[in-house]
């Protein structure tokens, strides 16, 4: 019978820091090898793989690059290279958000080389601050998919000032080119947005994104870290995958969400939440399901407690 870990360590705490200059020369070092390396003005940079057909396109922070073991990369690059894409990085150092007139002009030189052009199928993927630049630059390659977990439409106070999350990047002008992300997939073939739907202000961002060619994909009680929570799943490589081989649709996400059922810190969420709500049946409900296919005590005892509860004298 599988195992709910009672307490499951994220997955940065195995991980130890390394250099900026490290981790910039790594990436230099790659991109000369399999293809290019651009710094993009101060606080920007581009390493691009090229290989297959299909090209998915990330936006990494350099922090996060920092924060894994030396001389490793996120999970993005391997699955890329193992699939045979093509990967282009967009990689920023602080939250500018990518609102930099050196990415505009980047991107620009892309479209003005025809760059997209040579692939039969474009993927934008990102999350958080990544997933709103994901959504907001798909409009340089017509006909792309998006993959834009918890999308933010924009940070401009005018627009979306309910949001009091990011208050300095608040600061950045999010009304110029690129600026509203909704408006910027319009030439996008498919957009999904990933979110949890009890995270009122990721649901509130999710909203606006409401034109036929979105998907809304809700995730309840993933919380604040949805791409982490996918990837302790093994649901996010999945995910992307089937995005980047045209397949991914509502009923393969269904499909792939079933997993949540074996996930301790979704489990854990729901029984907390009904506890907060004084369902105890629904409590007992959930106890009996998850203490049926998994070894999970806590879940065991908590079950005991509410079964005594009911009948007092049994204890």
């Amino acid at each position: 019978m599988p195992h709910i870990d009672e307490k499951k360590p994220s997955i940065g705490e195995a991980t130890s820091a390394h250099g900026r200059d490290d981790v910039l020369l790594l990436l230099r070092n790659m991109g000369e090898d399999l293809g290019s390396f651009d710094a993009i003005g101060g606080a920007h940079w581009a390493i691009y793989n090229e290989d297959g057909p299909t090209l998915v396109i990330s936006f990494d922070r350099l922090e996060d690059m920092q924060a894994l073991q030396p001389g490793t990369m996120p999970t993005i690059f391997g699955q890329a290279t193992q699939n045979g894409w093509s990967h282009l990085s967009l990689i920023s150092e602080g939250e500018s958000w990518y609102r930099d007139p050196d990415v505009y002009a980047y991107l620009d030189q892309l479209v003005d080389d025809c760059f997209f052009d040579e692939f039969d199928r474009v993927v934008f993927v990102g999350t958080g601050m990544g997933a709103y630049a994901a959504a907001a630059f798909s409009v340089t390659a017509p006909g792309c998919t998006v993959l834009s977990i918890q999308p933010r439409a924009t940070l401009d106070p005018q627009v979306a000032g309910w949001d009091t999350r990011d208050r300095k990047a608040r600061r950045l002008n999010f009304n110029d080119r690129y600026g509203y992300a909704p408006e910027m997939t319009e030439g996008a073939t498919r957009v999904f947005t990933i979110h949890d739907p009890y995270s009122r202000l990721d649901a509130m961002h999710a909203s606006l994104f409401r034109k036929p060619w979105v998907t809304a994909l809700k995730t309840p009680f993933l919380g604040d870290d949805v791409a982490l929570n996918l990837a302790e799943m093994g649901i996010l490589p999945k995910l992307i995958k089937s995005a980047c081989d045209g397949k991914l649709t509502p009923h393969y996400f269904n499909q792939l969400w079933r997993e949540r059922r074996n996930y301790g810190p979704y489990l854990r969420r729901i029984l907390r939440a009904c506890t907060y709500a004084h369902r105890p049946a629904r409590e007992a409900m959930i106890c009996r399901s998850v203490t049926q296919r998994l070894r999970a005590p806590v879940f065991r005892k908590h079950l005991e407690k509410l079964e005594k509860s009911e009948n007092p004298e049994k204890a």
